[in-house]
C-alpha cells in the first residue's frame, strides 16, 4: 500500500468491483436478454453512463491513467450510483488526491482532547485514531465497549485496543451487538475510507491483512468495496452488566488531529437512558454513593479515570 502502483490498483478495484454489483436494471440499461459473462454492468455501459471514452475509462480501471478530473469523477461516482461518503471515497483514490497528501503526523492525545472528553460527563466517550485503534476512553467507554479489558490498555501501543481486531476477533464484543453483522460492515467500510484517506500507511496496510488472514467474514465483507462515512450510528447492544439497550453512537472529528475522533454515545430512549446511568453509577466509587442511589443487588466498583 506504500506504492503508486498499489495506490492505481486501489482505484482499479474499486470501480470494477462497483461495476460489477450494478444490474443494467439498476440504471436503465437494456440487455435485451443477453448472456453475461461477467456480472454486473459492461465496461462499455458504464463508460457511456458516465459520458466517457470506453478506452479511457478501461485505462482508469486497468491503473494506466492518472489524476483523473473531479468532474470525470463525479460523473462516474453518479454512474455507479455512489452515495456521498462512497463519491469522497473514489476522489481520494484518485492519484491527484494521492499526490497531494502530506506525511502523516503522529497520533496522539493531547490535553485539550483529554478536556474534551472529561466534559462529557458520565456519556460514553471513545478516541479513535486514524486506523481505529483506541487512542483514550473514559470510565463509561470503557465499561460499554471494553470492560474485559485493562482499563490503561490505550497508555501504550503495545496494548492498544483497536475496534476492528475487537469486532471480528473478540467474542466479547461480537456479542455485545444484536446485528454483528451490520456493525461488521460498518467498521469494515470506515477502514475502506480509511485506506483512500491514508494510503501510503503501512500499520494500516498490516492491520488490513491480518484481519483479512484471520478472519473469513473480514475478507468477504472486504472485497465488497463498500465505505461507510464516520457520522451518525444507531445500534441495539446485549451489555452483560446492564442488559439490553439502544444506542446512537456520534463521531465527532478533533480539531487539528488528522483522523482522530471522539465517539460519543448516547441513549435515546428512557429504559436505554437508565441502562447507561446505571452503568455509570456501578463505577461510582462506594463513598460517593448513597444507599438510596446504589442500585439493588449492585456492587459499585472504583475504576481511576484513564489519562493517555
Amino acid at each position: 500500500m506504500n506504492d503508486t502502483t498499489h495506490g492505481k490498483s486501489l482505484l482499479g478495484e474499486f470501480l470494477s468491483t462497483r461495476r460489477a454489483q450494478l444490474k443494467p436494471a439498476d440504471v436503465g440499461v437494456a440487455d435485451y436478454g443477453d448472456r453475461r459473462r461477467v456480472p454486473g454492468l459492461r465496461r462499455e455501459e458504464l463508460a457511456q453512463l458516465a459520458g466517457v471514452s470506453v478506452a479511457y475509462y478501461i485505462r482508469l480501471e486497468q491503473g494506466l491513467s492518472l489524476n483523473a478530473s473531479p468532474q470525470v469523477l463525479d460523473a462516474l461516482a453518479t454512474a455507479l450510483r455512489l452515495d456521498d461518503a462512497e463519491r469522497r471515497h473514489l476522489h481520494a483514490l484518485s492519484g491527484d488526491a494521492r499526490q497531494r497528501r502530506r506525511r502523516l503526523p503522529a497520533e496522539r492525545v493531547t490535553p485539550a482532547v483529554r478536556q474534551l472528553v472529561d466534559a462529557f460527563g458520565d456519556s460514553p466517550v471513545v478516541v479513535l485514531g486514524r486506523r481505529s485503534d483506541i487512542l483514550a476512553w473514559n470510565r463509561t467507554g470503557h465499561a460499554l465497549f471494553a470492560g474485559h479489558l485493562a482499563p490503561n490498555s490505550p497508555d501504550q501501543a503495545a496494548t492498544r485496543p483497536n475496534t476492528a481486531r475487537l469486532v471480528f476477533l473478540d467474542a466479547h464484543t461480537r456479542d455485545l451487538y444484536a446485528d454483528r453483522l451490520r456493525k461488521a460492515r460498518d467498521v469494515v467500510g470506515k477502514l475502506r475510507q480509511a485506506v483512500g484517506e491514508y494510503p501510503d500507511d503501512p500499520h494500516l496496510a498490516s492491520l488490513i491483512g491480518e484481519l483479512t488472514m484471520r478472519s473469513p467474514q473480514f475478507a468477504a465483507l472486504w472485497a465488497e468495496h463498500r465505505v461507510r462515512a464516520w457520522d451518525v450510528a444507531e445500534y441495539r447492544m446485549r451489555h452483560p452488566m446492564v442488559g439490553e439497550l439502544d444506542v446512537v453512537q456520534h463521531s465527532l472529528p478533533v480539531p487539528r488531529g488528522r483522523g482522530i475522533r471522539l465517539v460519543v454515545t448516547t441513549a435515546p430512549g428512557s429504559a436505554s437512558q437508565a441502562a447507561l446511568q446505571l452503568l455509570a453509577r456501578t463505577l461510582q466509587p462506594v463513598e460517593d454513593m448513597s444507599a438510596s442511589a446504589r442500585p439493588a443487588g449492585t456492587l459499585a466498583r472504583v475504576v481511576p479515570p484513564v489519562h493517555p
